[in-house]
């Protein structure tokens, strides 16, 4: 049964009125889309236009690949290797599975929505954005990277989690999947995958998907709330 369980009795038809009223509503969700869709346009802008900062983007990833070392190395292709196609797919079945086992089967459309529409946005943006990089000595990253695949599958992956977890595990699934999300990230740049930029939209194209689907699940909330168990 979808919904959260209460400590009364059967609810009242006036309060379970009530309380579907009182649902945050989605304005605030599509608010978040909408600065994510604006912040990556500028951002692919100035990347792609504003030559200081085209240098500045190949000197961050310069710095980075400073870090570069075998123990290093081996960490930062561990975690890219958990995006993998097929182990984004099991990841992806082991969140559908985890909320349907706690009936929320609109949650369940949500992560399936954000996890396959985020990164089939990114690389459908690839070649459509490309733009040439500064080249600072031997790094050289191709045209076609804006955004970031694996950032964007990153923070997909985390942002459904939350989605899924239990209200009271949130703050520990988004405080651990931030740290994988930023770690997936600092990879990229350390063996020269990406651009700076790259990693940035990314993140920006996994969150306007996720927010969008909030968006959609508080909607759907208030238009069909969900049965609640006494």
């Amino acid at each position: 049964m979808q919904g959260h369980a209460y400590t009364a009795g059967t609810m009242s038809p006036a309060r379970s009125h009530a309380t579907a009223a009182d649902r945050p509503g989605a304005a605030s969700a599509l608010v978040v889309a909408g600065l994510c869709l604006l912040a990556g346009a500028l951002l692919w802008a100035i990347a792609d236009l504003v030559p200081a900062a085209q240098f500045k983007d190949a000197l961050a990833l310069q710095d980075f690949t400073r870090l570069s070392r075998p123990g290093v190395d081996t960490v930062a292709n561990f975690l890219l290797h958990l995006l993998d196609p097929r182990e984004f797919i099991l990841w992806g079945i082991a969140l559908v599975a985890v909320a349907l086992a706690r009936e929320r089967a609109r949650v369940a459309l949500a992560v399936i929505a954000v996890m396959g529409l985020a990164p089939f946005t990114a690389e459908t943006l690839k070649p459509l954005v490309a733009h040439p990089h500064v080249e600072l000595g031997a790094l050289q990253i191709g045209a076609a990277s804006w955004p970031s695949g694996h950032a964007t599958a990153a923070l997909a992956l985390v942002l459904s989690a939350v989605l899924v977890a239990p209200p009271r595990l949130r703050a520990i699934v988004a405080g651990f999947g931030g740290l994988f999300a930023l770690g997936v990230g600092c990879s990229l740049l350390i063996l020269a995958w990406h651009m700076p930029s790259d990693v940035l939209g990314g993140y920006l194209v996994a969150t306007f998907w996720a927010a969008l689907a909030v968006a959609a699940l508080r909607a759907a909330d208030r238009r069909w709330p969900p049965r609640v168990s006494s």
